[in-house]
């Protein structure tokens, strides 16, 4: 039976109603849609590094990161096992959480919490990473058997603390980053940068910080070799070669010096890291180590490209 005019008129009303609301509800699936997939430049992560391995995971902040990262590079570079590495971070991460403090316990200074007038070394040298930790493994290979003791043990012959067994609660931890940084669990780490053009352009003001090459050569020593490589197609940023020392070992070193250089990012000005067939790359920070993109990446030496890629 055909319906009234009143009825014929309402349902004319209802039909623009009902088309606005299924235009709103597309144009709600195209823009989270738009957001999803850009969820890293418009809702990036936050800050920070994570370490994930089969036996745990991990997070860090930047500075501690690159702060551990140094720690594992001087101990590789003195030929020194991962246990030496486990115990030199434990023992940081229970000093200053790894950072690199400007004071402490009376005249205790830097990563270890190391004392001026207890023979360590100036405030500057301690305040130097590098010098710190060698200072530190300095104290630990002079300790008998110190690779077979206790954790807590053989950083209290080291550290003289007044809370000796403070060291072992940092262990699982400890050992879990070390297992990334020394290259055993290759693309373990992966960093979110969120500026790296302002840190960059920090970094290199005045032209008074070193740059990677010469930080890669510092506290890897005689590991690394740094070259210039050419740059990829349509990207003229400058790239980095870091090839590792030949041996046995070269594949585990260049994941040591990969995951480094995702480590120093920030400070460093790096954008990506290329090697073994993964690349880190700091505009896709959700992404961590992918094979997409790193065809090329072999695993004779880590290619580093520097700066931020051009929009577009």
């Amino acid at each position: 039976m055909a319906g009234t005019a009143a009825e014929e008129t309402t349902g004319r009303r209802r039909r623009p109603v009902r088309l606005v609301l299924i235009g709103l509800t597309v144009l709600g699936v195209i823009a989270g849609a738009v957001v999803w997939f850009n969820r890293d430049t418009l809702i990036p992560p936050p800050e920070g590094c994570t370490v994930v391995t089969a036996t745990g995971k991990g997070n860090l902040e930047l500075a501690q990161a690159a702060n551990a990262a140094t720690i594992t590079a001087v101990a590789l570079s003195r030929g020194l096992p991962e246990r030496a590495v486990t115990i030199a971070l434990a023992t940081a991460m229970q000093e200053s959480k790894i950072h690199n403090l400007d004071g402490g316990d009376r005249d205790s200074v830097g990563l270890f919490q190391q004392r001026p007038s207890q023979g360590w070394g100036t405030v500057e040298q301690i305040k130097d990473p590098v010098y710190a930790t060698n200072k530190f493994l300095d104290g630990l290979v002079k300790v008998p058997g110190y690779a077979r003791l206790p954790l807590t043990d053989a950083a209290q012959e080291v550290q003289r603390s007044g809370f000796p067994q403070a060291y072992a609660k940092h262990e699982t931890n400890a050992t879990l980053l070390a297992s990334a940084l020394t290259g055993r669990e290759p693309g373990a780490l992966s960093c979110v940068v969120h500026d790296l053009a302002a840190t960059t352009a920090a970094a290199n003001e005045g032209g008074q910080q070193p740059g990677a090459a010469d930080r890669a050569r510092r506290e890897f020593g005689k590991l690394v070799t740094t070259t210039s490589a050419p740059s990829a197609a349509k990207d003229t940023r400058p790239v980095l070669a870091l090839t590792p020392q030949p041996g046995a070992a070269q594949r585990q070193t260049g994941w040591a010096l990969a995951q480094w250089a995702v480590a120093q990012a920030g400070d460093l000005g790096i954008g990506q890291v290329a090697y073994d067939g993964k690349v880190w790359k700091v505009d896709k920070p959700a992404d961590g180590w992918q094979s997409k993109g790193a065809e090329q990446a072999g695993a004779e030496r880590v290619l580093v490209t520097m700066g931020t890629p051009k929009a577009g």
